[in-house]
């Protein structure tokens, strides 16, 4: 375990998940944990609050979502399931640059009953293509990303941030963890105790390494052009960052 010195600085290393070739039955084994580790902590509840706020102010008008490095497609799963239980209308679509968990997302989202569109895409490329029927690749009321700023170097998280402004019509969220020595020991134990991936036992410890401070978050969400961001801390360890346009 890092000492507490050590933690003060960011320290961003590549992880398993990140690197190519990773075989495809590990991938979803990793995949099948970080879903009942978010599972746990109820992430997805945390994003579809302000969502649901926003929807009651629309009065019946989909919003048209987007989860931006989007993985197995969990969170924007969970969404799409919770706005039907609560009749909010939401067009949920999620993208992300590997083909394998684009795969594994679609199967997901058939074998859980939910209407979500995936499509292979780099977050960090402007525009994304274009969405069906020829909707605008910027066409976004909601643009989202959970547990992937913390996999980027500072200028890049910084730029993706800068484009989820630019792609959200009115709202960006940004779910992820905070770099600290209790969320470095929970990340080693939960890690352990929800997964038997050792991607995930790799992964999620150098996770919470890679991860940013609070102030480092509002600092570098001001410079992405997100002035008046709001950061609330959330259980266990993590942030979430919401900018409404306006």
């Amino acid at each position: 375990m890092p000492s507490l010195k050590s933690l003060t600085r960011r320290e961003r290393v590549d992880e398993v998940m990140d690197q190519p070739g990773l075989d495809p039955g590990e991938h979803a084994l990793a995949l099948a944990g970080l879903r009942r580790i978010n599972a746990l902590s109820r992430c997805s509840a945390g994003l579809f609050a302000p969502i649901r706020q926003l929807a009651a102010r629309h009065q019946g008008t989909p919003l048209r979502v987007l989860d931006l490095a989007c993985g197995g497609g969990d969170t924007a799963i969970d969404l799409a399931l919770m706005a039907r239980r609560s009749a909010v209308p939401l067009i949920l679509e999620g993208c992300d640059i590997s083909s394998s968990a684009v795969a594994i997302a679609r199967s997901n989202a058939e074998r859980r009953g939910a209407d979500v569109r995936f499509f292979k895409a780099d977050a960090l490329v402007d525009p994304l293509p274009p969405g069906p029927d020829g909707a605008a690749a910027d066409g976004y009321d909601v643009v989202l990303t959970s547990l992937f700023l913390h996999h980027l170097d500072n200028a890049d998280a910084e730029l993706l941030l800068a484009l989820m402004a630019r792609r959200a019509h009115q709202l960006v969220l940004v779910n992820d963890l905070i770099r600290s020595p209790l969320g470095y020991g929970l990340a080693w134990a939960g890690t352990r105790l929800l997964s038997r991936s050792w991607v995930v036992h790799t992964d999620g410890p150098l996770s919470v390494q890679g991860a940013f401070q609070l102030a480092e978050v509002a600092a570098m969400a001001e410079r992405a052009g997100l002035q008046g961001a709001r950061l609330q801390r959330c259980w266990p360890e993590r942030y979430l960052l919401s900018w409404c346009r306006g």
